[in-house]
């Protein structure tokens, strides 16, 4: 068996080359040596950037905008209308909207959650359309006992009814992939076969899948592979890092170059968030492990 070692340094240098170029001390004043190695790197232009907003709860949201705009992360994920106007602020982006959902376990897939779901999403819509951003995340719900086929038939019946609102305002309603092995027990749409599978039956160009590589390892393998062969009906990336959804560097077991070099050769046009959860316990260390994220991605 060949050695780890390549694959493990060229990963280590991707980090130790991030870092070296200014962690981006939001709370407090970059060295003159900071600034001029931030200004030194500029992004490839391949990759989409964001991250989520809740690995970062700690940090007040004008913080993490104002770092966010440092680092030239465009988009932030999973912010919700409330927060939209500070975006704004700041010239950022809601690369993927919340707020429509009840919760991740009653979801699409329980026809009793289909009434307050539909209102929910058909007023996200407009908001969203009024605000100019595209993407609405949905989740199918835990399982409760259904077999494959009733969850099928219980989402369709609900998400259709809200599809031709979505395009007709050019909005997508995106599915979450989530592991039910570890962090989501019983979630029914926690393998990439399933959710193509209501892609199809949904029916809809507005309707697709946020594939989260961190969910996916976990669940099935193969990352590579399963992203090329259904790449036309994802239109979202999550990342982080397996084991413990912590940093996506040497300390875990994906090499993220190479999945981001696969979804680039896909012709991917869309964003790719960072949803890992950082260790360090200060803000500083926080954001330094984000920037860290998206260089390794930058490819």
């Amino acid at each position: 068996m060949p050695s780890k070692q390549p694959r493990r340094s060229a990963i280590k240098n991707l980090v130790m080359g991030s870092l070296a170029m200014g962690a981006i001390p939001a709370l407090g004043s970059p060295t003159e040596k900071n600034k001029k190695e931030e200004e030194q790197y500029r992004m490839k232009g391949n990759i989409n950037h964001s991250f989520c907003r809740w690995c970062y709860g700690g940090i007040p949201m004008e913080d993490l905008c104002a770092a966010a705009k440092k680092m030239n992360i465009p988009a932030i994920d999973l912010v919700g209308p409330k927060d939209w106007p500070m975006l704004q602020k700041y010239g950022l982006y809601s690369s993927m909207c919340n707020g429509a959902e009840l919760n991740l376990v009653d979801g699409w897939n329980h026809k009793e959650f289909h009434s307050q779901l539909i209102k929910n999403y058909s007023d996200m819509i407009e908001l969203a359309k009024k605000a100019g951003y595209k993407n609405i995340i949905c989740f199918s719900g835990s399982r409760r006992g259904l077999d494959d086929e009733t969850g099928w038939q219980n989402c369709t019946e609900g998400l259709k009814q809200i599809m031709s609102l979505a395009e007709k305002n050019e909005i997508f309603i995106v599915m979450e992939l989530l592991n039910s092995k570890v962090d989501h027990k019983d979630y029914q749409c926690d393998k990439t076969a399933w959710g193509v599978e209501l892609v199809k039956r949904v029916g809809s160009p507005n309707f697709k899948l946020l594939y989260d590589i961190y969910h996916m390892q976990i669940d099935e393998g193969d990352v590579i592979r399963t992203i090329r062969d259904n790449f036309q009906y994802i239109a979202h990336y999550h990342t982080g890092g397996v084991p413990g959804r912590h940093e996506i560097n040497e300390s875990q077991e994906l090499y993220y170059p190479a999945i981001m070099q696969a979804i680039v050769d896909l012709g991917y046009k869309g964003y790719v968030a960072q949803e890992f959860i950082p260790t360090a316990k200060d803000p500083a260390g926080q954001l330094a492990a984000l920037q860290s994220g998206v260089r390794i991605c930058d490819v």
